[in-house]
Parts: structure tokens; C-alpha cells; sequence
């Protein structure tokens, strides 16, 4: 009989055994925990409504970058879309003219286009022709596309000060009306 074997063959030392591997695997997953509060705070980023928003950072089309973080403590409006599409052209001007009238009570739109399946030259073109004010970030790669679990354009996502996703709204347009009621009950609820 080999050694391993001898070994083993004894209940009580194959017993001692497993309990110090068990030990030593619970110790280590123990160890290599990073606390809650280091990361999210035990919340979980999930593109779902009461989840917080998943964090990235993008080029803008002015050359700059923006990361979500960037505007913690104001109420985000997330809204992927592209230039060829129908009902993102018919949503942006409301989208605008509703971030122009709530931008000082906190209110701040980002506008992510789908640069993947887009152009930077069609983004800038687009954002000339409505005149759009607020950052436009280039998702060169589809990484906050697919972050956001996008199965639409447009899809908006309306996220308050805490960085936790209200409400989400897939495909479109978007009336006025829906966007304001949506925007002022997250500035109302978060004042």
C-alpha cells in the first residue's frame, strides 16, 4: 500500500484532513472578501428599476470624457440612441427642451449614442440639428450597451440622486408629457 493511502486509510486522519482544507478554503474566500462598503454598499448595479444604475465611463463627442460617477447627487436621464433612428429623432427635441427647463433644479441628461452601430460624424451632425446642449458620450465599443442590456433604441433610463434607476422605458418616442411627469416625480420625490 502507498503512503497517501496508509495515510488516508485511517478515518480519523482523512477526517482531520478535510476539515483543515475545508478551514483553510473558508479562510481564504474570508480573506479575500472586499467589504460592501468599499464597493456599492451591498447594493447590487443592475439596468433594472430599484437597482442601481451600472457605473462607466465614455468619450465625449467634444473630445472631453464622462463617467457616471461624475454626476452623483443629480437626477440622470440615460438615454442610448442613434442618429438613424426614427423615434429617437422624434423624442430628442422634447428631451432638450425638458433638460433646458429642469438643468438648474439638478436635472442632467446623458446622451449615449450607439457609436458602434453609428458614426461620430452622424452623432455630431444630429447634435447640431436639434441643438443639443447636454453631453453626448460615444459608446465606440457597445460596452454600456450591453452594460444597459439595450434590446431597443431608444431606451432611457431615469436615475435619481442616490444612483438608483426609477423607472426604464424601452423603445419609443417618448411623449413630453411622459417625460416630464417621470422627470419632475424624481426631482420632486428627491428634493
Amino acid at each position: 500500500m502507498d503512503p497517501i493511502t496508509a495515510f488516508l486509510a485511517n478515518r480519523l486522519r482523512a477526517s482531520a484532513l478535510i476539515l483543515i482544507v475545508a478551514t483553510l478554503g473558508v479562510l481564504g474566500i474570508w480573506a479575500s472578501a472586499v467589504p460592501s462598503g468599499e464597493t456599492t454598499g451591498g447594493r447590487i448595479p443592475a439596468p433594472r428599476q430599484g437597482f442601481l444604475a451600472p457605473a462607466f465611463d465614455l468619450e465625449t463627442l467634444n473630445g472631453g470624457s464622462h463617467s457616471l460617477a461624475d454626476f452623483q447627487g443629480q437626477v440622470i436621464v440615460l438615454n442610448l440612441w442613434a442618429s438613424w433612428c426614427p423615434p429617437c429623432r422624434a423624442e430628442m427635441p422634447a428631451i432638450q427642451s425638458l433638460y433646458e427647463q429642469y438643468k438648474d433644479q439638478g436635472l442632467v441628461v446623458l446622451a449615449v449614442n450607439m457609436t458602434y452601430q453609428d458614426s461620430v460624424s452622424s452623432a455630431a451632425s444630429f447634435t447640431n440639428e436639434f441643438g443639443l446642449s447636454f453631453p453626448i458620450l460615444l459608446d465606440r465599443t457597445g460596452l454600456v450597451g450591453k452594460l444597459y442590456r439595450m434590446r431597443a433604441l431608444p431606451t432611457t433610463f431615469f436615475i435619481d440622486r442616490q444612483g438608483e434607476i426609477q423607472e426604464v422605458i424601452v423603445g419609443g418616442p417618448m411623449s413630453e408629457l411622459t417625460l416630464q411627469s417621470l422627470i419632475t416625480e424624481i426631482l420632486e420625490v428627491e428634493s
